[in-house]
């Protein structure tokens, strides 16, 4: 993957976890537990990017500290997040242990590193019937967006037997105002039943821009790389509710998510009007703490 990367650290309790941003801003959202993230500007002044750091930060100013409350699991609640620049140092140390994300993207700006509130990420159904689906834009494009130069990432939770990313779509040439070129990587939690573990299953189908070619059965923790192609359904076994991260990124100079829906099934979003969104959705918002 040229412009996308993906990192998932399982960290014990009070482990630490060193962090080079270099030439890729990044952000760090977690998947279950907390964690208090430190990050460091460099002196970079080679670097084109150099100047654009945030007013008043100097290379020799001391880290700054972000404490992310984060959630129990992906299922339970909207979590919190922090923004890292590129040409920084950061450490993301947990007390109590947990799963964190950290979703990068190849940039050429660096934008001060910032706190994203749980309360302030938009949370969007999508779909009818048995495509419904929740979206959850901690780092959507767009003018209400989260602010990065390159980077877009979202989360979706699908209902155990729904069909989400439907109908399949692509995002793989530039075409002004129609289609962005984005590469995307699908990282997957899927709920289990009781002692049974969860799946589902992801299709990737080859477009006029690419061969990916990929059928493939997903669990908690695997990921599918998507450089090009049509890529959807994300199907969620009956009985086991889907979560998969998105994280894009993409060599275009404006920031924006167009897709391009399947010429063959398209036709499918005609057919939600009338039709309810899943009854089971929204998942909770914010965990009880009572």
């Amino acid at each position: 993957m040229e412009w996308t990367r993906l990192l998932v650290l399982d960290l014990a309790p009070g482990e630490v976890y060193a962090h080079p941003c270099g030439e890729r801003e990044w952000i760090v959202l977690p998947l279950s537990g907390a964690c208090e993230v430190r990050c460091r500007a460099l002196p970079n002044p080679a670097s084109p990017a150099f100047e654009a750091r945030s007013p008043g930060q100097s290379p020799g100013n001391g880290p700054e500290v972000f404490q992310l409350h984060g959630r129990t699991g992906v299922f339970s609640g909207v979590t919190d997040f922090v923004y890292l620049p590129r040409d920084a140092d950061a450490e993301i140390r947990s007390a109590a242990g947990g799963r964190f994300a950290l979703a990068g993207a190849r940039c050429e700006t660096r934008l001060p590193a910032r706190y994203g509130p749980a309360g302030q990420v938009p949370v969007e159904l999508r779909g009818a019937g048995p495509c419904s689906r929740q979206v959850n834009n901690f780092a959507a494009a767009g003018p209400d967006g989260f602010d990065c130069d390159r980077l877009i990432a979202v989360e979706v939770l699908t209902p155990g037997g729904n069909w989400s990313s439907y109908p399949p779509h692509k995002h793989d040439e530039h075409h002004p105002g129609e289609e962005s070129r984005l590469e995307e990587i699908y990282y997957f939690e899927i709920a289990p039943h009781g002692d049974t573990p969860g799946l589902g299953y992801q299709r990737v189908t080859p477009s006029p821009a690419g061969k990916t070619d990929v059928l493939t059965e997903v669990r908690t923790g695997d990921a599918v790389l998507i450089p090009d192609g049509w890529h959807g359904p994300s199907m969620a076994a009956p009985g086991h509710d889907m979560y998969y991260l998105n994280v894009m990124a993409g060599p275009g100079t404006t920031r924006e998510w167009l897709i391009r829906d399947h010429p063959d099934h398209g036709w499918i979003r005609g057919s939600w009007d009338g039709q309810d969104v899943d009854p089971r959705l929204p998942f909770s918002r914010t965990e009880d703490h009572r």
